[in-house]
């Protein structure tokens, strides 16, 4: 293919920061990455887990901020999606019936304002002596809600779900082609190493894009990142708050599942337990 007749690609965001215990604070932040992703010419831009609210640990403090997709800080992702002609994608502690827990959540908002996609967390951080399940209801088992990004096939799971490669593959099986993976990913014994490993590997294993965005320190390790269907790093961030952005390219897709038609070539399935 000459250079004439290569597509621009789609230029995605990942935005790093620790969101805390005021909801308005948050929000700013939020706004303030957007419009930076949005003067790189980016189409998406991703938040991480708990970007509404988040403390340290986890606690009633999380029920009592919890709120409804059409709560302040998903109309607040509306606005900003609608006047940047973007796509936003966040972690929600979003209010279930279940009035002693809430449920973790992901919210892709299109450019038109309106909720396109969500994620409710699947496999809950109940490792590295933490407890995710005494605040959190896991989320159904249900079809993967993808989302159309100029063409290509977007799929959310979050932080710990990384860990259980079936997640990715059921995603990958529903037609993704990027991955998105809002985490907090908590510090611990080699958590950095699993955390860039792990997410490398399903880039590999399943030949798609891959765009993380963990919160930064003291809590989450950072390491935000973009990887391309080889597991190639195309941009990512330390350890610091910051914004990294990668244009994603369908021919480097379809070029990767050429060489390596890993999928087409597999023998197994994925089964819910």
């Amino acid at each position: 293919m000459s250079p004439e007749t290569v597509s621009p690609g789609t230029v995605v965001s990942i935005a790093q920061f620790a969101p805390g215990p005021d909801p308005e604070a948050n929000r700013a932040t939020v706004t303030g990455f957007v419009e930076q992703a949005a003067a790189r010419g980016s189409r998406l831009v991703l938040f991480p887990e708990y970007s509404s609210f988040f403390v340290h640990p986890l606690g009633e403090a999380f029920v009592q901020a919890a709120e409804t997709l059409d709560g302040p800080f998903v109309t607040h992702l509306g606005q900003l999606a609608s006047k940047y002609a973007v796509h936003v994608v966040a972690g929600l502690v979003e209010r279930v019936d279940d009035r002693q827990r809430f449920s973790n959540t992901l919210v892709a908002v299109a450019p038109d304002g309106s909720v396109q996609a969500t994620y409710r967390k699947q496999h809950l951080y109940d490792a590295f002596g933490a407890s995710e399940s005494s605040w959190v209801v896991p989320g159904d088992l249900g079809k993967p809600q993808l989302f159309d990004l100029d063409g290509f096939r977007v799929g959310m799971q979050t932080c710990y779900d990384i860990r259980f490669p079936e997640v990715t593959r059921r995603l990958v099986d529903a037609g993704a082609e990027l991955v998105l993976v809002p985490a907090e990913w908590v510090r611990g014994p080699l958590k950095e190493q699993h955390w860039s490993t792990l997410l490398a590997a399903r880039a590999i294993e399943n030949t798609v894009f891959v765009a993380a965005a963990d919160q930064s320190p003291p809590i989450g390790v950072g390491g935000s990142v973009i990887l391309d269907p080889m597991g190639v790093a195309l941009a990512g961030l330390g350890e610091t708050p910051g914004l990294a952005s990668a244009t994603l390219s369908r021919e480097r897709l379809d070029a990767v599942r050429q060489l390596n038609p890993s999928l087409a070539l597999r023998r197994y399935r994925v089964v819910e337990r």
